[in-house]
């Protein structure tokens, strides 16, 4: 078996961390279950690039279950945990290709592994599985019966693809499921952005101004998790509905060139390239810390950072990069400018991804089901799907929910009845 990781020596510890999340994970457990007596998959090569965690060891073990040949590369040069890894390789016997750290050109070269696979069914967290494909190994298209995307600034990327008519396959949306970006994006987001924070610097939160770039389901998250720290919030936004409703719930909300001269701490998590932008750092305070939450490093303008400063930033902290301004000023980037709930933390609590990633296997079959049946589009994942992983979460929290009376249905179906 091929694979390329940091040291498979870390596997015991990876083990018994994957074995730690998934006591958390009772949707997909059940899932693993179902599929390990059905083997939907059998005889199906998926190929993956994803955050290599203890949660997404889950994920590909569930598909491993139900008779798929799995591979696995990182989404992400800083998201790996190399125990994980060591453990998926030893005791799983999935090839992973991923290194904590790792750089572009051994990035690359792990999703091209995961290519030489030849997948039948891939899994994407942020597109750069499928725009490689489309772009560079088309030799591998003809085996490809769909995909699926995790992230925001993936669908981004997929819907333009296919209002170009350039995407040659079905991929599903599981970002667009509510069972992913109400609970995941908001909850698991916010909660282990703030963590990454926190860990990278040791900052207190409460009393200081933090700037959260977007309102969207993760920067609601960041922006709830910091005002329940103690932070003063700023929200910075380019949506007026989304805007409104930052102010409706308690935010101030201005400009990013305004919120600059008042934060202490600025996060972004809105897909977007330069969120934070030179003219918004020349302003900002001596010692501000900046920091991102989206899929890529480019909502920082780590290049315009660079040419503001004096000389080369110096590492005061494993994940601060300290950059001196030739004004005199320091600002502190946190996690190279990459997710920083995964450079410096452990990314979403697995009871949060347990819904993400049920998503995701209900997801493949689905595709696997419809082959030849779908367009080559971007799909929303079905409703009664989201309602079946939501009703299993629930169980599994024993919690308990009304039913509707024959009553009830039959008034909801009518029009007769009214004052």
């Amino acid at each position: 078996m091929d694979f390329d990781i940091k040291n498979v020596d870390l596997a015991p510890g990876g083990r018994h961390r994957i074995e730690w999340a998934e006591q958390e994970m009772a949707v997909l457990r059940g899932i693993r279950e179902t599929f390990g007596s059905e083997r939907p998959f059998a005889g199906v090569r998926v190929g993956a690039t994803m955050h290599v965690t203890t949660e997404t060891a889950n994920l590909m073990v569930a598909l491993q279950a139900g008779g798929a040949d799995v591979v696995l590369s990182a989404s992400n040069p800083l998201s790996t945990q190399d125990d994980v890894a060591a453990a998926l390789v030893s005791y799983y016997e999935i090839p992973v290709y991923a290194i904590k750290g790792e750089d572009t050109p051994t990035y690359h070269k792990h999703i091209n592994a995961v290519l030489d696979h030849k997948p039948h069914i891939i899994m994407d967290d942020g597109a750069d599985l499928v725009s490689t494909l489309h772009k560079s190994r088309r030799e591998v298209m003809g085996n490809v019966i769909g995909g699926t995307e995790e992230t925001t600034t993936g669908i981004v990327r997929l819907r333009a693809m296919a209002a170009d008519g350039a995407l040659e396959f079905p991929m599903m949306a599981v970002n667009d499921a509510m069972t992913k970006h109400l609970f995941d994006n908001r909850y698991g987001t916010g909660q282990s952005t703030m963590d990454g924070i926190i860990r990278a610097t040791n900052f207190l939160i409460a009393g200081r101004t933090v700037v959260v770039g977007g309102y969207g389901w993760c920067s609601r998250g960041i922006a709830m998790r910091a005002k329940g720290l103690g932070a003063n919030v700023i929200v910075t936004e380019i949506d007026p509905l989304k805007a409104l409703e930052a102010v409706m719930d308690g935010f101030r909300v201005m400009p990013m060139m305004k919120a600059a001269v008042e934060g202490d701490i600025f996060v972004t998590a809105t897909g977007d390239i330069s969120v934070v932008d030179r003219h918004h750092i020349e302003v900002m305070k001596d010692g501000a810390v900046v920091a991102n939450s989206g899929h890529f490093d480019v909502e920082i303008n780590k290049v315009a950072l660079r040419e503001l400063s004096v000389d080369e930033p110096k590492r005061v902290r494993p994940f601060v990069e300290q950059f001196t301004l030739k004004t005199g000023k320091k600002i502190n980037l946190l996690g190279e400018g990459r997710l920083i709930n995964l450079a410096a933390a452990e990314g979403h609590p697995a009871a949060v991804m347990d819904m993400s990633f049920a998503g995701q296997a209900m997801a493949a079959k689905y595709l696997l089901d419809n082959k030849g049946k779908l367009e080559n589009r971007v799909y929303t994942v079905p409703a009664e799907v989201d309602q079946q992983i939501a009703s299993i979460k629930l169980a599994s929290m024993g919690i308990q929910i009304d039913t509707l009376t024959e009553q009830q249905v039959k008034y909801l179906n009518s029009w007769e009845e009214g004052t």
